[in-house]
């Protein structure tokens, strides 16, 4: 077995994360809880984009820290292909209501590719700093610094006005809300946004552990590259 055809598992099951999360997250998520709306606060993505993590900490516990990098730069540039170029089919096959202008688009590509990026390396480097404590340190603290930060990112560049230059804002994003639609202070749409990405982010960082631990398993010493 080559070494491509050894890691292939690892960018398939990356690229197809990086792409359901691009599709998923163009649909808000419909009910309510109490007086909370969920669309106003959550899309489907949320609960499929953390899995990314997941894949960087399996292959540098695997292959080691190089070969996790070489994932994510693939996962990087699904990422930024897939948020050029899905939301046009999408609209185009009538699967969402609301088409996007290409300037627009690509803001939201360069916040992708830079949160994706940054969130992702700094996993791998934190991952391998403390791959030898307790098993589960190593991918839980990784993951919650990649989440802080892809977050912090994403939403920053995509919805910040302080990114303007960058392309057209979104003002819906821009008005002023109550906080996570539950509390009395107000704030703009896009930090609640940004707190209720987080928190589900931080609550599948958890659950993930149960495949990372039953995978990590199954593997003796990690072959570093």
């Amino acid at each position: 077995m080559n070494s491509f055809s050894r890691y292939l598992p690892f960018v398939a099951a990356m690229a197809l994360v990086v792409v359901a999360s691009n599709i998923l997250v163009q649909f808000p998520m419909q009910g309510t809880v109490g007086s909370l709306s969920l669309a106003d606060l959550l899309t489907w993505g949320a609960f499929t984009y953390p899995f990314s993590f997941l894949v960087t900490d399996l292959a540098n516990r695997r292959y080691g820290p190089a070969v996790a990098r070489g994932i994510v730069f693939v996962g990087f540039a699904t990422a930024v292909t897939c948020s050029i170029l899905i939301p046009p089919l999408l609209y185009r096959y009538g699967l969402i209501e609301f088409d996007t202008a290409a300037n627009r688009l690509a803001r939201v590509a360069a916040a992708s590719g830079a949160a994706f990026l940054t969130a992702q390396l700094l996993d791998v480097t934190v991952f391998n700093r403390l791959r030898r404590q307790s098993w589960w340190r190593a991918p839980i603290i990784g993951t919650l610094v990649g989440s802080i930060f892809d977050t912090m990112v994403f939403f920053t560049i995509a919805f910040s006005a302080a990114f303007a230059f960058a392309g057209p804002s979104d003002g819906f994003a821009l008005e002023s809300a109550p906080f996570m639609g539950l509390f009395h202070a107000e704030t703009m749409r896009w930090i609640s946004w940004a707190f209720g990405d987080l928190s589900v982010k931080l609550v599948i960082a958890v659950v993930a552990l149960i495949p990372y631990r039953l995978l990590a398993a199954r593997w003796s010493q990690p072959a570093l590259a």
